[in-house]
């Protein structure tokens, strides 16, 4: 297992920006496909951006062009830049590994906080 930990959330205005980031440890994550993910109050968690090991990135039609998501020149972190945000964006923020490589996230980071203010 590799265990994630979010940090970089908080309070930002509409068009503001913030960079969440994801720190691993137990494992090395280069080999990994790396996901966000977020959840706003009442709604289902929905997917976010996602990094293969090959660099090509996945987003969702809802941040695309406002979000990237990369990983860090220091291994073992993944990052997330939000550009541009909307109230719309508040929501609990979670970072996920595909470790065993199903396909599937197995590993799931606790969460990082952030409230967009319009």
């Amino acid at each position: 297992q590799v265990q994630l930990v979010e940090s970089g959330g908080g309070l930002v205005q509409a068009g503001g920006s913030l960079r969440l980031s994801c720190a691993a440890s137990g494992r090395t994550i280069d080999s990994y496909v790396m996901g966000w993910f977020r959840q706003a109050p009442g709604k289902e968690r929905s997917f976010v951006a996602a990094i293969r090991p090959n660099g090509i990135n996945r987003y969702a039609d809802s941040v695309k062009g406002r979000f990237t998501i990369s990983r860090g020149s220091a291994k073992n972190t993944v990052y997330l830049q939000m550009d541009s945000l909307k109230p719309e964006d508040t929501a609990v923020y979670c970072c996920a590994a595909d470790v065993i490589g199903s396909g599937l996230y197995d590993s799931w980071g606790q969460g990082a906080q952030v409230t967009v203010s319009s």
